[in-house]
């Protein structure tokens, strides 16, 4: 049977070398589920993998649309599956990485289709968001859908406007919505889980945004302010430099932030991986 082989783990782990051995062993090819890595202008603050990495196996989903233009896990998920059945053509084996958990799911279990909303709908949320309105929105969300209030990243502000958005615009609440049941894969799924002990994820945690700061990732966010008030740039990385732009802190206090909010970025990864048993996990 036709298998696809799924490499997760916390950022900073090393997913994006141990994918291309995998992919390397198996004559495959490889799918990104990093969302971040789907935007041409983001490349340094979302360790883009470089063109040398890029150049060794054919990759899929990176750098392949613009932040302007909207894009959702189902969107992926859908492109992502009629792409696998190309690759299942040529290929036994296939291998996905990335550590954006809503998108592996839905490369691997699916997702079900929300509605999209108004184009004026998505940007009074998204200014409400960018003002300071993020409690006001979760203080909505606690009232229209108490059950995904319970379980969604309260400092996560895009799943908290996707749900709100999708309560507004369909009359009935995301919960609901995304229990509908889902069709099984015609292929299996084989989950490989990276991991190391804490102290040794935040060095090189704090390493990678050093070696960033080196690469130019200030020069790459200087580039982005005219794109600043996207949801998709309102991620770590991104918004504590934009703080800096601003004047609101130093450069090495937006740098200490970067690894700060990283860091807890990777320890949400951790939790997330946590719900699924199946992952074989390999330490690293």
């Amino acid at each position: 049977m036709k298998t696809l082989h799924v490499i997760v783990g916390p950022t900073a782990i090393g997913k994006t070398a141990f994918a291309i051995q995998m992919a390397q062993k198996l004559d495959t090819e490889i799918i990104s589920c990093d969302s971040r890595q789907f935007y041409s202008e983001l490349n340094i603050g979302v360790a883009r993998p470089s063109p040398e990495e890029l150049a060794t196996i054919p990759h899929h989903f990176i750098a392949c649309r613009s932040a302007k233009e909207p894009y959702n896990a189902f969107n992926y998920g859908h492109e992502a599956l009629t792409l696998l059945d190309t690759l299942f053509q040529s290929h036994d084996d296939v291998v996905a990485v990335g550590g954006s958990g809503l998108y592996v799911d839905a490369l691997c279990s699916g997702i079900n289709l929300l509605p999209d909303p108004t184009p004026e709908l998505r940007e009074s949320l998204s200014n409400k968001i960018a003002n300071g309105g993020l409690p006001e929105l979760l203080d909505d969300l606690r009232r229209l859908d108490p059950e995904y209030y319970a379980v969604v990243d309260h400092s996560n502000p895009m799943r908290i406007q996707r749900a709100l958005e999708t309560i507004y615009t369909s009359g009935t609440t995301y919960s609901e919505l995304i229990k509908k049941p889902l069709p099984k894969r015609n292929f299996q799924i084989e989950k490989i889980g990276l991991r190391t002990g804490r102290d040794t994820l935040r060095e090189r945690i704090y390493n990678r945004v050093d070696s960033m700061m080196q690469q130019g990732l200030l020069d790459e966010v200087s580039s982005l302010t005219h794109l600043r008030h996207i949801n998709t740039l309102n991620t770590v990385g991104y918004k504590e430099l934009f703080a800096y732009i601003d004047g609101k802190n130093s450069l090495e206090e937006a740098v200490a932030a970067i690894k700060n909010n990283t860091w807890h970025y990777a320890k949400k990864q951790i939790t997330w991986l946590k719900r699924y048993p199946e992952i074989k996990w390999i330490e690293k």
